[in-house]
């Protein structure tokens, strides 16, 4: 059974871009080649489509990965503030209190966002769907002591849970 009420294999590429054309941050291009793999997977199931826009991911170039990592918001970051995040971050972000921060968590989430862009050259991603902003925090202290190649790998693994949690609000 289809977990859309209109099957993804159906409906025109167009379409397509449209609905799952945002699911990853300002990277359609993940979209486009999850509908180009179509004849190759199953697009209908919510694990069959999340698994052909990972595939795409995993197939990108690290140039492609590096641009999708860097399309992410900073947590609690200037782009919340300015009300200027995706209509996706911007609840994923306030389902997480991010949008209620005291004056210190702030501060601390603005050190930590500038020390590991300093570090690893891109944003902290970490998929906050059932986390709390202290329990966020508390990823955030632990991740920037690691390595860039293991934050980068963490970065897309980050990215794709993120996508499949926005696919489920789709089916909803």
């Amino acid at each position: 059974m289809p977990f859309m009420k209109q099957r993804p294999s159906e409906i025109s590429e167009t379409e397509f871009m449209v609905t799952y054309g945002v699911i990853y941050e300002h990277s359609p291009w993940i979209a486009k080649g999850a509908w180009e793999a179509k004849d190759s997977g199953n697009l209908d199931t919510l694990q069959g489509l999340h698994n052909a826009m990972k595939k795409a991911v995993a197939d990108g170039s690290d140039e492609a990965k590096m641009r999708l990592i860097c399309a992410h918001p900073d947590l609690a970051g200037k782009l919340a503030i300015s009300g200027e995040l995706t209509e996706e971050s911007k609840s994923e972000q306030a389902g997480a209190e991010l949008d209620r921060c005291t004056p210190e968590e702030f501060e601390e989430f603005q050190t930590l966002n500038a020390d590991y862009k300093t570090k690893f050259g891109f944003p902290f991603i970490v998929a906050v769907k059932g986390m709390d902003r202290t329990e966020i925090l508390a990823h955030f202290r632990a991740r920037i002591n690691n390595d860039r190649e293991t934050e980068f790998a963490t970065a897309l693994e980050q990215i794709d849970r993120i996508a499949f949690f926005r696919l489920s609000d789709l089916a909803e």
